[in-house]
């Protein structure tokens, strides 16, 4: 039907060129839609240890080693952006994103285990309140430590390189990403 080159041309710039212009809202939308982006998933182990020998009243000692696993997930609320996270310009979008943040930290139940015991004759066996004591012990230890583990920094990574790949589809030449300044503890 074309056949001559500057024809085709002529039809690319005008087509190019009614192209609707993005507005940082239909950048915002096409965002906000993903909700909490969960870009950092990790498992740790811990292992507990408890005896309660010092006590001077009760005859024997009673020792219990434990092993669980935690799964701790971090990522970026996009439920929170506003126009104003938005700058958009042409064919290039510069987004400013609110600090990695940690979702959720979970112990399975499939994934505690006993993996010592001894009681002496005279001692009853750790009950279940006092297993649980000593998880909900594990498990602040952990919220203590993950910090230092990079996890955030690894979840900011994975989201900007998330955006900029998504974005990039959408027909965006130029994505840059920031974030804020602000955390949020687990």
């Amino acid at each position: 039907m074309f056949q001559n080159p500057f024809t085709i041309l002529c039809l690319l710039v005008l087509v190019a060129g009614c192209a609707p212009k993005r507005k940082a809202s239909d950048v915002l939308m096409m965002v906000k839609e993903t909700g909490q982006l969960v870009t950092a998933e990790y498992t740790l182990s811990k292992i507990i240890k408890a005896n309660d020998n010092k006590t001077w009243y009760k005859i024997g000692d009673r020792k219990i080693l434990m092993s669980c696993e935690a799964v701790v997930k971090a990522g970026v609320n996009l439920e929170t952006l506003t126009e104003q996270n938005f700058y958009v310009e042409d064919d290039s979008v510069s987004i400013r994103l609110p600090r990695a943040q940690f979702f959720s930290l979970n112990i399975p139940i499939e994934k505690i285990k006993v993996q010592y015991q001894d009681v002496d004759p005279f001692r009853d066996p750790f009950s279940a309140a006092e297993r649980e004591a000593l998880l909900a012990q594990a498990e602040k230890q952990i919220r203590g430590t993950v910090d230092s583990l990079g996890i955030l920094q690894t979840a900011q990574d994975n989201a900007a390189l998330y955006l900029q790949r998504l974005l990039g589809a959408a027909g965006f030449s130029k994505v840059h990403v920031e974030f804020q300044r602000t955390t949020v503890a687990l």
